[in-house]
């Protein structure tokens, strides 16, 4: 592919290629924050993620009715009808290793364990697939496997995506002035950027661009009769790029985006709110296990795209299988949910004598199309 790409101009940057089209600086942004939906910075990540726009336009953006959850719902409905065994709350100490090929996992001491496990409390399994961060997988999880130090170290050494701050709030009002998302872009654009994925003064920048939800506006049913569902985001640097106490600055930038928001487009919103709760890039790196917080895994910038990012299916130990945003093809719904179909296809190459049972076909799920905003707040 790599002529395809040359002739396309994948060498260049989102935002230099929306640059070439169009003049006005606030459309550029328009045009090209994008490549943030994965992760990116639109001034480093390769214009093949103006693509992102494109598929928008083209086919619509979408919201499962009863939100993500009910996506996940499905997947674990057609999971079980595919005769899978789902084990919630089931932490996982090591994937278990010998002459260098997968034969199993150990799990946590608190998780107990199955009938499956022998007396070195190795469960055994032909495979594992992993959807946990990539890095702490190879570091972690194999840290017992000669074979994954090597990766461990080159992932060490990339590049990893902003990560985000969150606060999910209700409140008492609609607000139906507002759009389902709502991009609201701040003062700066190029240097607030940088302040995300460089930060060279390791400061929490003064202003904030931001991204609202108000999924409410399109299934009433995820908010109280007359009420709101919500949450907004501020992409903020990860943890390798900004040392604060998120415990103590949380609450503070919490304030100051709840009051931003209430002065321009939701009036009386502090005293409106009935139940909130914030999402740092400390609960990405701990709830989550994140490496460094961030929300995305590894930056899309070119060379940490498509066959440079983590492989499907590890090339040198036999077994060992990866989904989720730091493996092809890349992060978000989309992304991850086609990094699953590729992998499960590389495993039906790789175990042809599997046979996949058929589910049964369930009745067609209840979507929606969404509204969209995008807000110019420059200047102000």
């Amino acid at each position: 592919m790599s002529p395809d790409l040359i002739r396309l101009g994948a060498y260049r940057s989102v935002y230099s290629q929306v640059a070439r089209f169009i003049q006005d600086p606030q459309l550029r942004q328009a045009f090209s924050f994008h490549s943030l939906l994965v992760g990116g910075n639109p001034f480093s990540t390769s214009s093949i993620y103006t693509l992102i726009h494109y598929l928008e336009r083209n086919w619509g953006v979408f919201f499962p009715k009863g939100g993500t959850g009910a996506l996940v719902s499905g997947l674990v409905r057609l999971f079980k009808e595919l005769g899978g065994k789902l084990e919630l709350n089931a932490g996982i100490e090591r994937i278990a290793t010998e002459n260098g090929r997968v034969v199993g996992i150990r799990r946590e001491s608190s998780a107990g364990q199955t009938s499956q496990a022998r007396g070195d409390g190795i469960e055994r399994f032909d495979l594992v697939v992993s959807n946990a961060d990539v890095k702490r997988t190879y570091s972690d999880l194999l840290r017992d496997e000669p074979a994954a130090a090597p990766q461990a170290k080159r992932l060490g050494k990339m590049n990893y995506s902003m990560s985000l701050f969150l606060i999910y709030f209700g409140a008492r009002k609609r607000y139906e002035n507002l759009a389902h998302h709502n991009v609201i872009f701040g003062p700066r654009y190029e240097e607030l950027l940088r302040d995300i994925f460089k930060n060279p003064d390791n400061k929490l920048a003064d202003d904030f661009s931001l991204y609202l939800h108000a999924p409410h506006l399109t299934d009433p049913g995820l908010a109280p009769p007359g009420q709101g569902s919500f949450y907004v985001l501020s992409p903020v640097p990860h943890l390798g790029n900004l040392e604060i106490d998120w415990k103590t600055e949380g609450p503070r930038y919490a304030d100051r985006i709840l009051e931003y928001l209430e002065s321009r487009y939701m009036p009386e919103l502090r005293s409106e709110i009935v139940t909130q709760r914030i999402f740092t890039p400390e609960d990405f790196d701990s709830e989550l296990g994140s490496h460094l917080g961030a929300a995305f895994s590894l930056e899309p910038t070119l060379t940490q795209s498509a066959y440079f990012r983590t492989h499907n299916r590890d090339d040198r130990i036999p077994g060992l299988y990866f989904v989720g945003a730091g493996t092809h093809p890349g992060a978000g719904v989309p992304g991850v949910v086609n990094s699953a179909k590729a992998t499960a296809g590389v495993i039906a190459g790789d175990w042809p004598g599997v046979t996949p049972r058929t589910p049964k076909v369930p009745s067609p799920p209840s979507i929606s199309s969404i509204s969209s905003s995008i807000s110019g707040t420059v200047g102000l």
